[in-house]
């Protein structure tokens, strides 16, 4: 009888080992993947804070343009769900895609500070920033080529409050003063009013609005660059590697493909229409 005891407590661990093991297979059948849980949701949510070319939106209609939208609404058809925007702005873009108010935030800077608290997609494009003004403003030297050089008291940079190039250029000054402003038409009309000197963005942003004003604005890719960093995708912190996966095979097809240059294209001859 002994024996028979001593055998069937042995048994016991292997029998727990056995279970858990089955519990575990059960789990693994049954758990789905984040983008799973979108399409039985029926929508992809996208923050979206308005940068142009990345992220525009129609004074009209509400109607979102740019290319960044434009990849949104194609991973939604990948997904076969509807795509749904969510009207953010960059100081709360990363904050309002932690809390869950959306899947995805629109044309994200990838930064170490921003991947402590979301994780990214590839990027779509690389990105740095430049510096637009007016060739006939005193204040910048014709021949500036840095940052120190157009870091002087009196001249007055504008920046879309919360971006990464607000926290680039102000790691940057000593000297200028920063004005920061919530949204992309303002800072432009800053500089175009004069109460700016300096406008402070992406350079192909900045390029469009040289193109936009072409008998005064020229830019300024500062050496050493003030920043260049990938724009991608921000992604929930909790998503899984495969998760992950899935929408890195999305970008990197039409990354490689040469899609993603077409729907900048198409954007940049959007805003310089829209300037006309």
């Amino acid at each position: 009888m002994l024996s028979l005891i001593t055998s069937a407590l042995r048994a016991l661990p292997a029998l727990a080992l056995m279970a858990g093991l089955s519990a575990t297979a059960a789990h693994a059948q049954t758990a789905e993947g984040y983008w799973q849980g979108v399409q039985k949701a029926g929508a992809l949510r996208c923050g979206a804070a308005v940068a142009p070319p990345y992220v525009m939106r129609g004074p009209a209609t509400g109607e979102y343009t740019g290319f960044f939208a434009d990849l949104c609404k194609e991973f939604a058809d990948v997904l076969k769900v509807k795509p749904e925007f969510v009207d953010t702005t960059w100081d709360n873009i990363v904050a309002g895609l932690q809390a869950g108010k959306w899947d995805l935030s629109l044309a994200l800077n990838r930064t170490p500070a921003r991947a402590m608290a979301v994780q990214f997609s590839i990027p779509a494009m690389e990105y740095q920033i430049s510096l637009a003004y007016n060739k006939n403003n005193p204040k910048i030297a014709a021949g500036a080529a840095s940052v120190a050089d157009i870091d002087k008291a009196g001249v007055t940079l504008a920046v879309m409050s919360g971006t990464a190039q607000d926290k680039a250029i102000s790691a940057a000054v000593k000297n200028a003063t920063i004005m920061r402003l919530p949204g992309n038409d303002e800072t432009r009309l800053a500089v175009t009013s004069r109460r700016a000197d300096i406008l402070v963005d992406a350079s192909d942003t900045n390029q469009l609005f040289t193109q936009s004003n072409p008998d005064w604005a020229v830019a300024l890719n500062p050496t050493p660059a003030l920043a260049k960093q990938g724009v991608a995708f921000g992604l929930p912190h909790q998503l899984s590697a495969a998760d992950v996966e899935v929408i890195n095979i999305f970008l990197e097809e039409r990354v490689a493909t040469g899609h993603v240059d077409e729907l900048i294209r198409k954007a940049v001859d959007e805003v310089l229409k829209g300037a006309k």
